[in-house]
């Protein structure tokens, strides 16, 4: 009677699981599987050919496209600016708004809009912004700084789009803070207070220790999110990479290839390439922060 009883719980996990093990095999694990044989393969969407066994031969190609080496530079020197930049932002407001200050709710909601709202509708926003008489080079002006052709400039390109993405992102991160903020107590700042501690010795030696787990965290996730960024660099870059290609990311210039190359097995190998250079910086960042931590 209870291994009856047992079976049937067995049985109704499965059946509820059912519907997510058939969408990651449907949505994930296939097309997994079925890139990293392309990734071996002669493969196009033009043509009746049959695709056929090259061995290494795509990955080879890819790892000497200069254009594809161009774009992991590029994507590591805008993952580079992005990830500290935003979370020393996000750290900073958290600790603002978790303060006892007046409306901080209002701000919460104010710095988490931008992550609610869609890149595409950013990037627009942002275009007009960075034009050459937008408001972005009319304030500049006034202060004395010559007006900039923003996204059309190559030394430009990428630390105007490091600035929207910055902007879009940086209330996420904020949001997990003030999640690891709730959990220390306030009495290490009482008691840091009574020995005369201020704002930043609090910050340095309380906050920052006990948040290191949500560091790690955040960080993993910013470098993993930066490293795959396509939205803000294909609208103002396009499939070309913007001006002298200084806009172009490893996903673009992957949806470029299979897309509009129409050379699935070069772009499949890219990807999986890609793939490496995030498993890769993932594990030298748990290794930075420490074998013990986890999640």
């Amino acid at each position: 009677m209870r291994n009856r009883t047992k079976a049937q719980e067995y049985l109704t996990a499965f059946v509820m699981l059912l519907p997510y093990i058939l969408s990651f095999c449907v949505f994930f694990a296939y097309p997994l599987v079925k890139a990293f044989i392309i990734s071996f393969q002669n493969f196009s969407f033009l043509g009746d050919a049959p695709p056929n066994f090259v061995g290494l031969a795509n990955y080879k190609e890819a790892l000497t496209n200069k254009m594809f080496l161009d774009s992991i530079l590029n994507t590591l020197y805008y993952s580079v600016l992005v990830v500290p930049t935003q979370l020393i932002i996000a750290l900073i407001l958290a600790v603002v708004v978790n303060d006892k200050v007046k409306f901080k709710e209002f701000f919460r909601t104010t710095y988490y809009l931008p992550t609610v709202t869609s890149p595409v509708a950013v990037s627009i926003i942002f275009l007009f912004l960075y034009k050459t008489d937008g408001l972005v080079n009319q304030i500049l002006s006034h202060i004395g700084i010559t007006p900039r052709n923003w996204f059309n400039e190559p030394s430009f390109v990428m630390p105007a789009i490091v600035t929207v993405a910055v902007w879009g992102s940086v209330g996420f991160y904020m949001v997990t803070f003030l999640s690891g903020l709730s959990t220390i107590p306030d009495q290490l700042y009482e008691a840091a207070e009574v020995e005369g501690a201020g704002e930043f010795i609090k910050l340095v030696k309380i906050t920052v220790p006990l948040l290191k787990p949500m560091i790690f965290f955040n960080t993993v996730v910013s470098f993993i999110s930066t490293l795959q960024m396509f939205d803000l660099s294909y609208i103002i870059g396009g499939s070309d990479g913007g001006p002298m290609g200084k806009a172009m990311t490893m996903v673009v210039m992957i949806y470029r290839t299979a897309f509009k190359e129409f050379n699935m097995g070069v772009a499949s190998a890219m990807a999986f390439v890609v793939f490496g250079i995030i498993f890769l910086l993932t594990l030298i960042q748990r290794k930075l922060f420490g074998e013990e931590m986890s999640y």
